[in-house]
């Protein structure tokens, strides 16, 4: 593997050559060349910025009206040809370069937006809110204002690092539940995606280390941990889903997924496994598979109707890479739909306002947005029976310490361990919510309340009906797009909340939590009738980050892609990620994403 991308220790300083000086805006700025760019130098030193050098990262300062000032002879017509042009080095798209590129003669270009994967943050499993916060690894989308949320702006973190999303989210690994499935295969042309169909995939992609049985894998390139708990509190939130009636340590990812028991994670000795990890490193050795970092797709290329190649900028540089064979989308449920529409595919009314020629008149390009929201309930504690300890400003320093040179202690877990699928209504016929032990007091950034001391679980919503919208903001590709998810705008999102609420509020209330339960913290004492819960519930949810839908599978006039992610109307091409979900499935999606990029790979790749 050719891996392409600007590391820190390459940095080094250029020899640059005065050729003018210029005013913009008032501003004094030093023209100068480069090899082959030319870029300003602001002389003042107030807003310092980074110039790329022939992928030589220089501190420049830059005023932001020049950041992307032009090369000389800037050429789009610096081109290359490949067999698969990979779009996303994501949870898929990994997937995807890994298998396009077993046949030695396929040649196979994969192309991510962002850096490597080699900082720590992305190692270390408790650092995850470190690294779903960072700047450096995240495209830092947000919502436009929810109407039904009080008008909040609620964050969209998606991963832009190799690995994406998989590299920087809680490393919860959910298959979903089997009717998931077949509600998809049920759909027409979809048959193919039956949970029977589906099932030996999840098995061949998992390295599992927990009990065997007829439905888990253990030889497939992704180590999934059942793990181990560290902290008595685990036990204890079971006993008392056992006293309040509920089936207890059952495996959520096997036959039934009613019940609680372990919370599977996509970890490793101690250590995050992404799909980077999992299925691109170990592959570094192929000489037939090029990864460029740091490298952002721009449009796609389509000739005759057939999608031929893509556009993309790198360092500065606009390039083109041609595909003998196909476009492999992977951008994720945001990123996919907006390169669709910027290269012409999308709805005409929408793309002819922004006036981007229409290639392809798919009227669901962006549409059917679904995500899960999730709410808390907190409550103190007079015992340090969970994980809460650790927060303490005088154990952290110890807590990395043992993580960086041993891989062991607390930092060596997401601390979602214990996990529990339950219905809410008398006449589920499968669980409604998702209720995940936290075994530490903190808000919803991570801060400690009352210095970590308590606990707390979330509740979150497994079939959501609101359906929000991705649309383009403009025909400038570096720009984010306009999202909407329109959470909780029907009715039945938030009754299914609220009584999943009450719920938890019946385990924590058993006799097993008698002797570490303190005051509830949220949604608090005094709310308690379904107005109260319904106001808490807008006020306070807040997102659990799995979008999907904006490119579904299906036949009918809303759907973009096929039951194998080509898209309508087009050759050459296939989307293959979560936004090809037709319905969001029950739990978190990381894993049901991975088995797609399986799946469809045995009829991309043969």
């Amino acid at each position: 593997m050719v891996t392409e991308g600007w590391t820190p220790r390459e940095r080094v300083e250029p020899r640059i050559k005065l050729l003018m000086t210029v005013e913009v805006n008032r501003k004094h700025l030093l023209v100068v060349a480069s090899n082959s760019l030319v870029g300003p130098l602001h002389t003042s030193r107030d807003d310092a910025r980074h110039l790329l050098l022939e992928d030589v990262c220089v501190n420049i300062p830059v005023p932001p009206e020049l950041a992307c000032f032009p090369r000389i002879g800037d050429n789009s017509s610096m081109t290359e040809e490949f067999d698969f042009i990979v779009v996303g080095a994501g949870s898929a798209g990994c997937v995807l370069a890994n298998h396009a590129s077993r046949a030695p003669e396929h040649k196979v270009l994969v192309l991510e937006a962002g850096p490597p994967d080699d900082h720590q943050s992305l190692a270390m499993p408790a650092a995850f809110t470190v690294a779903k916060r960072s700047a450096h690894f995240d495209w830092g989308y947000w919502t436009e204002p929810e109407s039904y949320l009080y008008h909040r702006r609620m964050t969209v973190p998606r991963g832009r690092v190799l690995g994406g999303s998989s590299s920087i989210n809680a490393m919860a690994f959910v298959r979903g539940n089997r009717a998931d499935f077949d509600a998809w295969a049920a759909l027409p042309g979809l048959d193919s995606w039956s949970y029977e169909r589906c099932l030996p995939v999840f098995k061949q992609l998992e390295c599992y280390n927990g009990t065997d049985s007829d439905y888990r894998g253990a030889d497939g390139p992704l180590a999934v941990t059942a793990p181990q708990y560290t902290t008595p509190l685990c036990d204890v939130f079971l006993r008392a889903a056992e006293q309040a009636g509920y089936a207890r340590d059952i495996d959520t990812n096997a036959e039934s997924q009613s019940g609680f028991g372990v919370w599977d994670q996509t970890i490793s000795k101690g250590v995050r496994i992404s799909t980077a990890r999992a299925y691109l490193h170990p592959v570094a050795h192929r000489p037939n598979l090029v990864v460029r970092s740091r490298a952002l797709v721009r449009r796609l290329l389509i000739r005759n109707r057939r999608v031929v190649g893509i556009e993309y900028q790198r360092a500065g540089d606009i390039h083109r890479a041609y595909a003998a064979g196909e476009v492999l989308i992977a951008a994720g449920s945001i990123n996919s739909p907006k390169l669709l529409m910027l290269s012409g595919i999308g709805d005409a009314d929408h793309l002819g306002r922004l006036r981007i020629p229409l290639t392809q008149h798919l009227p669901g390009v962006g549409g059917n947005l679904i995500d899960h929201l999730d709410v808390k309930v907190r409550h103190e504690s007079d015992s340090w029976i969970g994980s809460g300890r650790h927060l303490r400003f005088d154990r952290r320093l110890g807590l990395a310490l043992q993580w960086f040179f041993a891989r062991r202690g607390p930092g060596a877990t997401n601390h979602f361990e214990v996990v529990g699928y339950v219905p809410v209504h008398d006449d589920s016929e499968l669980p409604d919510v998702q209720l995940g032990l936290i075994p530490l007091l903190v808000d919803d950034d991570g801060n400690p309340i009352n210095d970590g001391h308590g606990f707390q679980a979330s509740v979150m919503g497994l079939r959501p009906l609101s359906r929000g919208r991705v649309r383009l903001r403009s025909d400038d590709p570096a720009a984010p797009p306009t999202i909407r998810f329109n959470y909780l705008q029907r009715q039945e999102d938030v009754v299914v909340l609220r009584e999943g609420v009450r719920r938890l509020r019946e385990i924590f209330a058993q006799q097993a939590f008698d002797f570490c339960r303190g005051p509830e913290v949220t949604p608090g004492a005094s709310v308690m009738d379904d107005d109260a819960l319904d106001d808490f519930i807008r006020a306070e949810c807040i997102s659990t980050h799995h979008p999907t839908g904006t490119c579904r599978m299906g036949v009918d006039e809303n759907a973009v892609v096929d039951a194998q992610g080509r898209v309508h109307g087009l050759s050459g091409v296939r989307v293959v990620d979560a936004s090809i979900m037709p319905f969001i499935t029950s739990g978190n999606i990381n894993a049901p994403t991975i088995m797609m990029a399986e799946k469809i790979s045995q009829v991309a790749f043969g």
